[in-house]
């Protein structure tokens, strides 16, 4: 039986710089990066040596506690590099694409085990979540439940019909066959149900949420439609997972190849690509032209994303790259000039709130350093549609105090949820890293 939500609380960020509904690029890279630093939780064991051949799902790195979990190679070609930093960590691997695509042919499941076996064979496991924490799911749990989130409200998000209309049939594969492993949730916005026909999606329970953003995040989806409990565990998977694990059913092969949306105030007339994980930046240098030294280059959203820069590689889980400016100038007398109609305020601090229609040219300009937490919790509430106390539960994990962690909702999020009480924060603190290492304070306490 489907639900129906409407959150009140929120903010939509008006920043410039959404992708046009078109492709600028089809690009498939040369060289692709296998990076397990993509996965929390994964202890990486490699698997093959520089110059191997490898064939496209053929595996190159497992991991230590559960074997049976692999990443495999979206390409076939040969290794080329492997990219280790400090004490030798595994950082990546490198492979040398020779466009041939010669794959590995999996076999079609017929029952939950062989489901399970195809989606750990295929490497497409890693895009199973588990919550709480966020890590890799363990194939040896039953979880109460497997939730995606069917839109995103992220700021200059990727458009989900353009990106998923042609994709429903794999979508539902993937749907079905992990409906055989534990109840599948799916959730829809409210104001766009049909948007690449899920809708019409079977096996599974949907959910229709309306809100602004992070309404269409899956941990404030669970919040509402099965809190997580203490000593429950859920699965999460996105469009993108639901897809490329869809191709591997269907078609018998892994295809991770997605339209990524290249946006953000500092990209040159932004569009969508197609290529796939994996990606260097240097190769689409002349999305953002020149500007590479004052650009912020992000895989991902600009709340939630990481800075690769112009040397990275796109995300396993990304469909976005965000290109923002660096701001590092000074602006003297800062906040106590009111008529600052080029800033973006959430607290009416400027007359720019008289023009909600206005987009921002956003940089990465903090306005000030970080100071003493602001000791009001609705300050932060107000932009967190869940039923958290985000302040408490940030000095708690700025305490290390594992009671009080759990007692104010730790195992309900992921930093991503509170990214925007990150922006919102007039005391400048970085919530996002303050609460990743609360979770792996409990991962290495409570495991």
């Amino acid at each position: 039986m489907s639900q129906n939500f409407v959150l009140k609380k929120g903010l939509d960020i008006p920043v410039k710089g959404i992708s046009e509904l078109r492709i600028s690029n089809a690009k498939t890279p040369d060289i692709v990066a296998v990076k397990p630093t993509d996965f929390k939780g994964l202890a990486p064991r490699l698997l093959v040596r520089e110059g191997d051949p490898v064939l496209c799902g053929s595996p190159v790195i497992a991991d230590k506690t559960h074997a049976e979990i692999l990443l495999t190679s979206p390409v076939s070609g040969k290794v080329k590099t492997i990219l280790r930093g400090d004490k030798r960590k595994l950082l990546a691997v490198l492979i040398e694409n020779d466009h041939d695509f010669n794959c590995v042919e999996f076999k079609t499941p017929s029952n939950a085990e062989e489901v399970r076996q195809t989606i750990l064979a295929s490497g497409m496991w890693p895009w199973l979540v588990q919550r709480p924490y966020g890590i890799i799911a363990n194939p040896e749990l039953t979880p109460k439940g497997i939730f995606v989130s069917g839109f995103s409200t992220a700021p200059l998000a990727a458009d989900v019909d353009f990106c998923f209309a042609d994709q429903f049939k794999f979508i539902q594969a993937a749907v079905s066959a992990l409906a055989k492993l534990a109840p599948v949730h799916v959730s829809l916005d409210a104001c766009n149900p049909e948007a690449a026909k899920l809708n019409k999606l079977e096996n599974c329970t949907l959910h229709f949420f309306q809100g602004k953003h992070p309404a269409g995040n899956v941990g404030v989806q669970i919040s509402h439609i099965s809190p997580i409990q203490k000593e429950e565990t859920v699965w999460t998977i996105s469009l993108l997972g639901l897809a490329a694990i869809g191709k591997v059913l269907v078609n018998k092969k892994v295809d991770l190849t997605r339209k990524v949306a290249v946006c953000g105030p500092m990209a040159i007339e932004p569009s969508y690509i197609v290529t796939m994980p994996g990606l260097p930046m240097k190769d689409i240098t002349g999305q953002w032209g020149t500007l590479a030294d004052e650009a912020r280059i992000v895989s991902g959203d600009m709340l939630s994303g990481a800075a690769i820069g112009p040397d990275g590689y796109l995300g396993f889980f990304d469909n976005q790259v965000t290109v923002i400016k660096e701001g590092r100038e000074k602006e003297a007398f800062g906040w106590i000039r009111p008529i600052r109609y080029k800033q973006f305020s959430t607290d009416h601090s400027y007359f720019s709130w008289l023009m909600p229609w206005r987009k921002y040219d956003l940089d990465t300009n903090l306005h000030g350093g970080p100071r003493a937490f602001l000791m009001n919790d609705a300050y932060y509430a107000k932009v967190l549609p869940m039923d958290i106390y985000p302040l408490y539960l940030t000095k708690a994990c700025l305490a290390g105090d594992i009671d009080k962690m759990e007692k104010f909702g730790i195992y309900e999020v992921l930093p991503e949820d509170l990214a925007l009480c990150e922006f919102v924060d007039p005391s400048k603190n970085y919530i996002q890293d303050i609460i990743a290492k609360g979770i792996d304070l409990m991962l290495k306490e409570m495991a």
